[in-house]
């Protein structure tokens, strides 16, 4: 981050706008409303949170329901704070079994977008499933972006033709978006983004820079646990260098953050 003193608010665009494929939009992953704020100001065009994230600052753990209440609490907050972009709230596997159950948590949500995913407690489930899911949204809440993710390179057998299988199922149940989480070379990203016919949304990668995924035809690159988890990385870093007599790294300031948590100044 570069500052937290941007004086221009980012430029509000539509949701579903912001997926072109062959020129993604970077999507930062937020815990509460002082990192969500800190990335508004940064310039970002839109915010999503992390379950991962959420789940840990409250001690537990990710994509086993735990994180239920944790959830629905963060996204009130982050509404309440009026961010000034758009919002999309990882909801795991929806926290139910029923698609009616879904819809509904999605319906009294009131954001922009969310992500479902195909895997509870660290299986996937069968694609039909997850497709009623979807279809149960979509018909509730037309406008709402639902990025339906895959976990086949995650929890399953890395195999992309199981996973092109289980997308195009989730596509015609109504998603929006696909997200397919994990190591994938650039030869899966292409057969993917030419299999799917719907926007891909995939993990900021270390190896593939955004300049390539454009050319791949990636719409969405999402950053995922990666601040959470890097926040936390520095957290122990400044802790270890005030121990050790180390130099400190840089932070922003009090007031800056003050400035952040009650979106004054």
């Amino acid at each position: 981050m570069s500052s937290v003193d941007a004086t221009d608010p980012p430029e509000v665009t539509g949701f579903f706008e912001l997926h072109r494929p062959g020129d993604p939009f970077v999507l930062p992953n937020a815990w509460d409303v002082g990192s969500a704020r800190a990335l508004v100001a940064e310039g970002f065009p839109a915010v999503g949170t992390t379950s991962l994230g959420v789940a840990a600052a409250r001690g537990l753990p990710d994509a086993t329901r735990a994180a239920h209440d944790a959830v629905l609490a963060v996204t009130g907050e982050l509404l309440a704070a009026g961010l000034g972009v758009p919002l999309t709230v990882d909801l795991e596997d929806g926290f139910s079994d029923d698609p009616g159950a879904v819809a509904d948590l999605v319906v009294g949500l009131g954001v922009a977008g969310v992500n479902l995913e195909d895997a509870t407690d660290g299986a996937l489930i069968d694609p039909d499933r997850h497709a009623h899911r979807i279809a149960a949204v979509k018909q509730r809440a037309p406008g709402v972006f639902v990025n339906a993710r895959t976990d086949v390179f995650w929890v399953g057998d890395h195999d992309p033709g199981e996973a092109i299988a289980r997308l195009r199922r989730y596509v015609d149940a109504g998603a929006d978006g696909v997200f397919v989480p994990g190591a994938l070379d650039e030869a899966t990203i292409e057969s993917l983004t030419a299999a799917v016919g719907a926007p891909l949304n995939v993990l900021a990668s270390p190896a593939i820079p955004r300049t390539r995924l454009a050319e791949l035809g990636v719409a969405r690159i999402s950053t995922g646990s990666l601040l959470y988890r890097s926040a936390l990385g520095q957290a122990v870093a400044a802790a270890r260098a005030v121990r050790d007599g180390a130099p400190l790294p840089a932070a922003p300031s009090y007031a800056e953050v003050q400035r952040l948590a009650t979106g004054s100044g």
